[in-house]
């Protein structure tokens, strides 16, 4: 029985990680008008085919805060990268010279650096349901036990440990929250 507890636990707790990493991923995607290769993650292109993250058709180097340039190692590779960029809709135009693409970040005002925060908190608050959610199914599995008889000790023991786990996971997201905003306000 205790196994059984220690299984809903260990989930509970692997499943809300999943859903912080997911969340990270997305915070990472809000720009602060720094230019950062983690910018064009998610990006693909067409390469003979097949959709491939730009970063393995190309190298990717920032020049310096406000630049970013693309390399691609085929030439053939300039104009679907582009429009990949281009359909994305990253708020930059690519600048092709033939060798490579350079991407100049614009800079931010102050009414779109608070939109990009109110993005991220909105991100947060997607994260902190999906963690109720993750919380609610551990909860439910552990009543389900106790119809089967588990102990009502062992029950509320449990319930306090997914609980905990699950206040450790929202502040963390605070956190994240926090610190993304602040970097998104510093000019």
């Amino acid at each position: 029985m205790q196994a059984d507890l220690d299984k809903i636990v260990k989930d509970t707790n692997d499943n809300m990680s999943r859903a912080i990493s997911h969340f990270e991923a997305e915070v990472l995607k809000i720009r602060a008008g720094k230019a950062t290769p983690s910018m064009l993650d998610g990006l693909t292109v067409d390469y003979y085919g097949a959709p491939t993250p730009i970063a393995q058709v190309a190298n990717l180097q920032v020049v310096d805060a406000r630049t970013l340039t693309i390399q691609p190692w085929e030439k053939n590779m300039m104009a679907p990268i582009e429009r990949s960029i281009m359909q994305a809709n990253l708020g930059v135009t690519p600048q092709n010279d033939g060798i490579i693409i350079k991407l100049f970040m614009p800079p931010i005002t102050e009414e779109r650096r608070k939109e990009f925060v109110k993005k991220a908190y909105a991100e947060g608050e997607t994260a902190k349901i999906a963690i109720r959610n993750i919380r609610r199914d551990g909860m439910e599995a552990v009543k389900k036990m106790q119809k089967d008889g588990l102990s009502e000790d062992a029950a509320k023991e449990t319930e306090a440990r997914v609980q905990g786990i699950t206040d450790k996971k929202i502040i963390q997201i605070d956190t994240h929250c926090a610190a993304k905003e602040k970097e998104l306000l510093t000019v």
